[in-house]
């Protein structure tokens, strides 16, 4: 593994090899270990690459505290719903606020779905419903943050001081919040020793087992904590339970000797690692944002000013404190250290709307979970949009059902040239394998070619070929098209070129 990773540095197709290969913690942490500061950011970035992980650099923020009022709240979530950023819902906060209001929790929850449309990222619940703290935590002011480390167990003994009675009461509606929510998170920090900042994992299995229940993502919280044996035991915990997205948290929980190679090899080896090739941080210093987006972060979580996370990302020890308005500072951040490529960073809604889009025409139970040769089709965000207003309200002229029934009526036939060579593709070609003589695979990006034939090669009967980034030559070898972008401009634009070409929006 040592050699490989190595070689994968500076080569994209040793890291396509690596996919293709089982994977011990242990071995890929080492292995990291051993590279330069450098070499783990390029490792990473180049791991980011579709189809390794997750291409998008995105935002996810936090709108609620418990002292705020509610219509400071829903104005908060009406400003993210528009920028296209995820929701991520304290839940201690939104049932404090609520009671505020003579309401129960839930109903508060409710309100908020009907009002956005965008992703309900459901944090602070445990095994009743939401979890509650007494005022001397909800309204702590940040201060393991602002010391920044070594973290050695929360000064007000955090999770001992949760109002369990408190929380049976909420039990009747535990299960409507998860049906609202379009993922929850669980902390495996206990088993890194951090038993005072977070439920047992017990308890976090059980979160985990109702998330499933109800078609929910499952992001995990881990510390970079040492920067190995800590890592280790996080990512094992993790893998153990099966997660889809992995949430590093720096800052004061980072205590590595050297912090930001700690956080550059955390997030490289959660890239190789992690099933849903999603890694996000919801607490990183300033200069760890900075080096976890170079070495391949593809979200962090940030927050209006008020909520935990207004001053967890970004800041450093000394300015991070409750108050601070982390949003447009995190939005900075990534636009200095990531380079906008086919999609803007961070990520909007019409993104949004194009990926909610490319999960309708690939039908859900084709996307991942689910896998088409050696990785999965998508991410947790194809996973996790369908629980989401936005899929309900985004509308595609055509599904592969579709495409596969003209295909039984001769409508597509012979050669068929499939224009855009990602995952959209990749169904497509397996629900018509058989049906047709030949793919040819023709992309912009000749990687994303290459990679995605071979990928099929080894899932799919039916002959597919690269067509050379060419989708001239490509359209004139065939004897029929099909526009597997569901981006609406770059779909009009092709179908513009080819009158006949079959679109899928």
């Amino acid at each position: 593994m040592h050699d490989i990773i190595r070689e994968a540095v500076d080569n994209p197709e040793a890291a396509w090899e690596i996919m293709k290969m089982d994977r011990d913690v242990t071995e890929v942490v080492d292995a990291i270990s051993d590279l330069s500061r450098e070499d783990k950011i390029k490792l990473g970035a180049t791991f980011k690459r579709f189809p390794l992980g997750c291409d998008l650099t995105e935002i996810i923020v936090g709108t609620c505290a418990s002292d705020l009022e509610r219509m400071d709240l829903i104005g908060n979530c009406i400003l993210s719903d528009t920028i296209g950023a995820t929701i991520h819902v304290c839940a201690y906060a939104f049932a404090d606020i609520a009671e505020n209001y003579g309401m129960r929790p839930v109903e508060l929850m409710r309100e908020v779905r009907e009002t956005t449309e965008v992703p309900l990222d459901l944090d602070h619940f445990g095994r009743y419903g939401p979890m509650r703290f007494p005022r001397s935590i909800t309204g702590c002011g940040g201060q393991c943050y602002l010391e920044g480390p070594p973290f050695e167990g929360c000064p007000r003994e955090r999770i001992h001081s949760r109002l369990l009675e408190k929380e049976r009461e909420g039990l009747p509606d535990r299960d409507e919040w998860v049906e609202l929510a379009s993922s929850v998170a669980v902390n495996l920090t206990p088993v890194q020793g951090a038993e005072t900042h977070a439920a047992p994992l017990d308890e976090a299995r059980e979160v985990f087992e109702l998330a499933r229940k109800h078609g929910k993502g499952v992001e995990a919280i881990m510390f970079v904590g040492d920067g190995y044996d800590d890592l280790i035991s996080g990512f094992e915990a993790g893998l153990d339970m099966g997660v889809d997205v992995f949430v590093l948290e720096g800052g004061p929980f980072n205590l590595a000797s050297d912090r930001l190679d700690a956080f550059a090899g955390a997030v490289a080896a959660a890239r190789i690692l992690t099933p849903g090739r999603i890694v996000a941080t919801n607490g990183a210093y300033e200069d760890e944002c900075r080096i976890g987006l170079r070495a391949g972060l593809n979200a962090i979580i940030t927050g209006f000013p008020k909520n935990h996370h207004g001053y967890m990302c970004g800041y450093s020890p000394g300015t991070a404190r409750r108050g601070k308005f982390g949003l447009p500072r995190v939005m900075k951040i990534m636009r200095e250290e990531v380079e906008a490529a086919l999609t803007p960073v961070p990520v909007q809604k019409p993104q949004l709307e194009a990926l909610a889009a490319a999960v309708k025409a690939s039908g859900r139970e084709n996307v991942y979970p689910e896998t088409i040769g050696h990785t999965y089709v998508g991410d947790a965000h194809w996973a996790c949009l369908p629980s989401t207003p936005l899929y309900e309200r985004v509308n595609i002229e055509r599904d592969v059902d579709t495409l596969a029934e003209m295909t039984r009526n001769g409508d597509i036939h012979g050669t068929v040239a499939i224009f855009g060579a990602r995952f959209v593709s990749w169904v497509i070609a397996k629900k018509l394998d058989g049906m047709v003589d030949e793919f040819v695979l023709v992309d912009s990006d000749p990687w994303v070619e290459w990679v995605s034939v071979d990928n099929l090669r080894s899932e799919i009967k039916t002959e597919v070929r690269c067509g050379g980034s060419s989708d001239a030559d490509a359209y004139r070898d065939s004897d029929s098209a099909i526009v597997s972008t569901t981006i609406p401009e770059i779909a009009a634009k092709i179908s513009g070129k080819f009158r006949d070409a079959v679109t899928l929006v």
